[in-house]
């Protein structure tokens, strides 16, 4: 198992056990009676996610860069889904981090948001390395996806990325989704 993949398995499970350990003596406590229905925003005509979900916290960078993933979403005039996919592909490919060359852990000459390759045609890295030249990227290769919007994300994603890991993108499907519904209007 690699660094990045390992660190990631434990950060979840971490999460989950302080989720656990915190929310448990809450939840004890809490009376159902006194319980307010949410709001919550829900895309009815978007597959259900696949799987196991994860979840990370996002800092500055990531958010700012959730938000440049949206921005060219939206420039591109494409909907929601879109953005979705897009933030969930790159969750997978980086955790929202812009990443430059990694060294010995890279893949190749991957890059950026969604570790595009300029030796794949992505770009240069300088353009790979701008979110909103890499979104832009993605949202092209993903609209050459004949029923893109209807199809499980993982199947969109894995179809515009060819990776070596197709079904990793299913695990941040929620995720992506609740940080659309965050950012959207913003």
């Amino acid at each position: 198992m690699n660094t990045i993949m390992r660190k990631s398995v434990l950060s979840v499970a971490g999460l989950a056990f302080a989720g656990g350990v915190f929310a448990g003596p809450i939840a004890a406590h809490a009376n159902p009676v006194d319980a307010k229905p949410v709001a919550v925003a829900v895309q009815t005509n978007a597959p259900k996610p696949q799987g196991d979900q994860s979840r990370i916290a996002l800092n500055g960078e990531q958010t700012a860069n959730v938000k440049a993933i949206i921005a060219a979403t939206k420039k591109a005039g494409l909907p929601e889904r879109a953005a979705v996919i897009s933030i969930a592909t790159s969750l997978q490919e980086s955790k929202l981090e812009n990443l430059g060359h990694l060294g010995d852990m890279n893949d190749h000459d991957s890059l950026g948001l969604f570790q595009q390759r300029p030796s794949s045609g992505w770009g240069t890295p300088e353009q790979i390395t701008d979110p909103a030249y890499s979104t832009t990227a993605f949202l092209k290769g993903l609209k050459q996806v004949d029923g893109w919007q209807d199809m499980p994300l993982t199947q969109a994603a894995q179809t515009v990325q060819v990776s070596a890991y197709p079904d990793a993108y299913a695990q941040w499907e929620q995720q992506a989704t609740d940080l659309v519904a965050q950012h959207w209007n913003s």
